[in-house]
C-alpha cells in the first residue's frame, strides 16, 4: 500500500480530455467514498454521478465564470448532505466534515485510477439543485469535476490557471499551520 504516492500525485488539473466513465468506475469511486469515517458511522453523504452527455451539457450552465474548463468534464459529481443526518454536538456540525472525508477518499481513489477529480466552489447550488432534482433540505457542498488530464493546456484558462497546470501551486510551509502542544503566534 502506497497512499503517500497517490497523495503526491493528486492535482487539481483543469486541462481535461473527455473519456468514457463506466458504471464500474462509478461504483469503485462510490465504494471508496462509502468507506470514509463519520461521526457514529452516520454516513451523511449523498452523491449524484452525472455521466449522460445531455445532462453534462445542462450542467455547464451552473458554472461560474472562470470554470469554463469544466465543460470538458467526463463526469460531474454533485456532493450533498444535511445537518440532521449527522452529529450535532453543541455548536459543532459534523455533516460537512464527514462529507469532506468521504470526498477526500473518493478523490484519492480517482487519482489512483488515473483520473482528475477536481472539487470546485464556483457553481450555482440553486441551478444544480434544479437540474439534478436534489431536494431543498440538502446543502450542495461541492461539485467534483472528473476527467482525464491532458498535457495540452486548455485555451480557456487564465494566466494563473495555466501556470498551475505546469507547476504545482505552492503549499504552505509546515511551520505556518502546525503547533506543538499548544497554539502559539
Amino acid at each position: 500500500m502506497d497512499v503517500i504516492h497517490t497523495i503526491e500525485q493528486r492535482r487539481a488539473y483543469r486541462s481535461l480530455v473527455p473519456i468514457n466513465i463506466d458504471k464500474k468506475t462509478i461504483h469503485d469511486l462510490a465504494e471508496s467514498a462509502r468507506l470514509a469515517p463519520s461521526c457514529f458511522n452516520n454516513q451523511p453523504w449523498g452523491y449524484v454521478f452525472v455521466i449522460e452527455k445531455k445532462r453534462l451539457q445542462q450542467m455547464q450552465s451552473v458554472f461560474s465564470k472562470g470554470n469554463e474548463w469544466a465543460y470538458q468534464a467526463s463526469m460531474i459529481i454533485a456532493v450533498f448532505s444535511k445537518e440532521e443526518d449527522d452529529c450535532v454536538i453543541r455548536e459543532r456540525k459534523y455533516h460537512q466534515f464527514d462529507l469532506g472525508l468521504s470526498v477526500g477518499f473518493m478523490v484519492l481513489r480517482a487519482t489512483e485510477l488515473g483520473l482528475v477529480a477536481h472539487p470546485i466552489a464556483g457553481y450555482s447550488p440553486k441551478e444544480t439543485r434544479k437540474i439534478l432534482g436534489i431536494p431543498d433540505e440538502y446543502q450542495i457542498i461541492t461539485l467534483v469535476i472528473v476527467g482525464k488530464h491532458t498535457q495540452k493546456i486548455n485555451p480557456v484558462l487564465s494566466k494563473k490557471q495555466r501556470q498551475a497546470e505546469k507547476t504545482r501551486p505552492p503549499r504552505k510551509n509546515l511551520k505556518e499551520f502546525i503547533y506543538f502542544n499548544q497554539y502559539r503566534e
